[in-house]
């Protein structure tokens, strides 16, 4: 996926036609990376995380024991605390929301989440809002998401944990690793610690294929499986039931130094893990776009169709490419999870129409892909990120808001309606 337009807001992407990708353009559903709009947080430090201590007591309302931590801020005590992982069906229905700047916003999405029969909600902690200084902490916004998922009950968290504060690393176009990966695993234990039995699942990084999320240098798989692993175990030490989901790669087949393609990329970093992911991820995360493709489109139609892009990775089912080489490692035991899945209605943009679809296909489409993955894909395949309640703060002129299930004062849409009446 090529940058193709300069904007003021911050992470805008774009995809290329079919015509530009004998050019190895890259292209991807990620196409977004930003909390919410573009005001600036305001610190307010907590200081430093002590160790928690457990101390078990009782059922939590869905059956789980609650868990006070000792030892803690003492700012998210009163929240009840799983004592195990959620149990995950196949699929699991997730939906990505802008819950950070508003909180009006954010209980006001997690309740269309929850009217949708949705369960999960992938929310961005980024790690340049919270970790102000090394060490000082504004938990505000983040204990407010956290304290309302719980609250308006059946709504579990994926949070994802990316963009380094210039503290940590400047200079990148986007985001990049930290030039001291212990800061990273130092940000990801403190939130895991704060959030331990309160947030379900995180994951770790985003598109580290693609080199301007690596600081506009050249991907490094080795590099990302060490920040990977770091990250593994520093939230595990501080919070056993959560999952560790591994950063979505963008679909693409450009090649270095612009990119890695992902099914290369993914080869490489099994190779780099030895092979095994026990220590690195509890699930592989993937991103699947459905570009021009209906949903049911094998990888092999989609290279063999021109008006489906012609290429193995402009279909939702890629998804089966990337399986197919866990098992080529034995790493059938572990499982998937969609974190970016979507097509869009933009017909506004250049760089879109090629794969453009209604709002009505969209809709159908949607209900398709989770219908499919529930008929093939079980049980392997888990949580599935449908792309996007739509930030209060996109309009039309943002290529964004064409991936939207909903508009951005809420008023669904119809892949709203069909997601909301498909059975679950």
């Amino acid at each position: 996926m090529m940058r193709l337009l300069a904007s003021a807001r911050p992470f805008r992407r774009n995809l290329l036609r079919p015509a530009a990708l004998v050019a190895g353009a890259v292209v991807s559903a990620a196409l977004v990376a930003c909390n919410g709009d573009a005001k600036p947080p305001t610190a307010e430090p907590a200081g430093g995380l002590p160790t928690p201590t457990l101390v078990v007591r009782g059922g939590a309302p869905s059956g789980d024991a609650t868990v006070v931590v000792s030892g803690s801020t003492g700012e998210m005590d009163d929240v009840p605390r799983r004592t195990s992982p959620v149990v995950l069906g196949s699929p699991e229905y997730a939906v990505q929301g802008f819950l950070w700047w508003r909180p009006e916003v954010a209980e006001r999405d997690l309740l269309i989440a929850k009217d949708m029969g949705f369960t999960w909600v992938k929310q961005m902690f980024s790690w340049r809002d919270i970790e102000t200084e090394k060490g000082k902490f504004d938990w505000s916004k983040a204990d407010h998401i956290v304290r309302k998922s719980i609250e308006y009950q059946d709504i579990h968290l994926l949070i994802r944990l990316d963009f380094q504060p210039e503290w940590a690393r400047s200079g990148c176009s986007d985001q990049g690793p930290p030039n001291d990966p212990q800061d990273y695993f130092d940000y990801v234990g403190a939130v895991a610690a704060r959030y331990r039995g309160q947030v379900a699942a995180y994951q770790i990084w985003n598109e580290p294929n693609l080199a301007r999320e690596w600081c506009d240098q050249a991907p490094d798989p080795a590099a990302y499986a060490a920040l990977l692993k770091g990250a593994y175990a520093a939230i595990k030490a501080a919070d056993p039931t959560a999952y560790v989901i591994s950063a979505g790669l963008s679909p693409t087949g450009t090649q270095p130094p612009e990119a890695y393609p992902d099914d290369d990329y993914l080869d490489r970093l099994y190779t780099a893990m030895g092979g095994d992911s026990a220590g690195y991820f509890d699930i592989l995360g993937v991103h699947a776009a459905g570009f021009a493709a209906p949903p049911e489109t094998s990888p092999d139609e989609a290279a063999a169709n021109p008006a489906f892009g012609g290429e193995r990775f402009f279909t939702f089912r890629r998804v089966e490419d990337m399986r197919a080489i866990m098992t080529k490692y034995g790493d059938d035991d572990a499982r998937m999870a969609i974190l970016e899945m979507g097509w869009t209605s933009d017909t506004i943009h250049d760089a879109y129409k090629w794969h453009a679809v209604s709002e009505e296909t969209k809709a159908d489409y949607l209900v398709r892909a989770y219908q499919y993955a529930k008929a093939n894909w079980s049980p392997w395949m888990t949580i599935m990120s449908t792309i996007y309640l739509c930030n209060a703060d996109w309009t039309k002129d943002d290529e964004q808001y064409w991936w939207c299930v909903n508009d951005p004062e809420g008023t669904p849409r119809p892949a709203f309606n069909a997601l909301k009446a498909m059975p679950k």
